[in-house]
């Protein structure tokens, strides 16, 4: 289903420029809302800030202070940040119906949700000086969302709420950027109690994703064209990510974009191959969730990963997820947020 969702990122474009879904009416009303708007539909209150990371870009940052049954806004609670992945935005948290959106049964809870947007994706296009339309905007991949974005938004949430520690939950992309984080950014790294990874993506070698593949095969033509699709639909990111991706399929280890030559590495690295990432420098601890069926975060490259994280306090694998199920699975609620709920109850 994951790739099937990928090739749809490639349908998308065409099919609204070729009117196959121009007459189609949305049968949902939140399909044509912003996130600020789902939330409030479903009467939960809703904050939205701007913040700004140390290169420029303007990231926007959704709050759901408190839940239904929990509408005291004197009360302080303990705070959770969620981080979209690949190709999608914050909105991920709040797309189904309240009971089994991770957002809504976070504040239903008792939590403080936050939720972060990454640079480049639909509610993040903005920099201080830098148009949006630019090659300059969008030389980027998830070395900077981890580098930059990362830290602004928790710096920011920790700063906002007063709380020296906070939750984080990541899906997909969303956790490679973690990992990096937490191991390379040691004070970044102590403001996280508990870092929940949903799918986590750290070694794609034994990815069975073909928009993966085929992405790495026809550079050529990606770095011609893809910045167009992704812009756009869904949720977007750059073209420089993309090829970030696929620079990491015939490699076990994470590590640093590749910018084509040892002089151009040795001007960004100051060393003229990229340098790798290890998790074990991360001291966070981790609970992490995989499905058997997910073409991207394949069952043994989790494993390596699981192998490697120092402090792992809890694993669940789900012998029937894909990719996205973690996030719109019907069965998500009782598979995997109850227990990230019970999780956090013990550790306050």
């Amino acid at each position: 289903m994951w790739c099937l969702f990928m090739v749809m990122c490639f349908i998308l474009p065409f099919g609204n420029s070729h009117g196959v879904f121009r007459n189609r009416r949305s049968v949902n009303p939140e399909a044509n809302m912003n996130i600020s708007q789902i939330i409030s539909y479903w009467g939960y209150p809703d904050e939205k800030y701007d913040i700004v990371t140390e290169d420029g870009y303007i990231l926007d940052l959704y709050r759901i202070p408190y839940g239904k049954a929990n509408n005291n806004n004197s009360a302080q609670r303990l705070v959770v940040y969620l981080q979209h992945g690949l190709l999608t935005s914050a909105s991920s948290w709040v797309s189904n119906l309240p009971n089994n959106s991770l957002g809504f049964v976070l504040a239903d809870a008792g939590y403080d949700v936050w939720m972060g947007n990454s640079r480049g994706s639909t509610w993040s296009r903005k920099h201080r000086y830098l148009k949006t339309n630019s090659k300059e905007f969008w030389a980027f991949s998830f070395d900077e969302m981890a580098k930059y974005d990362i830290p602004a938004s928790i710096d920011f949430v920790v700063k906002q709420t007063g709380q020296e520690e906070i939750f984080y939950i990541g899906h997909s992309q969303g956790t490679t950027i973690a990992f990096i984080a937490f191991s390379t950014l040691p004070k970044i790294a102590e403001k996280i109690k508990i870092f929940f990874a949903l799918a986590p993506v750290f070694s794609i070698v034994h990815t069975k994703c073909p928009l993966l593949k085929m992405a790495y095969k026809m550079k050529p033509i990606i770095k011609s064209r893809l910045d167009v699709y992704f812009s756009h639909n869904p949720a977007g990111t750059s073209v420089q990510n993309m090829v970030h991706w696929s620079q990491l399929l015939y490699s076990s280890h994470l590590k640093a974009f590749d910018w084509g030559s040892p002089e151009l590495n040795l001007l960004h690295f100051n060393q003229t191959t990229s340098p790798l990432y290890s998790v074990t420098n991360m001291t966070v601890p981790t609970a992490t969730w995989n499905g058997e069926q997910d073409l991207l975060a394949d069952a043994e490259d989790v494993e390596a990963l699981r192998s490697e994280i120092k402090y792992h306090i809890y694993h669940k694998t789900i012998s029937y997820y894909n990719h996205i199920d973690f996030l719109f699975g019907m069965d998500a609620y009782e598979q995997v947020y109850r227990e990230i709920v019970a999780i956090m109850q013990v550790n306050p």
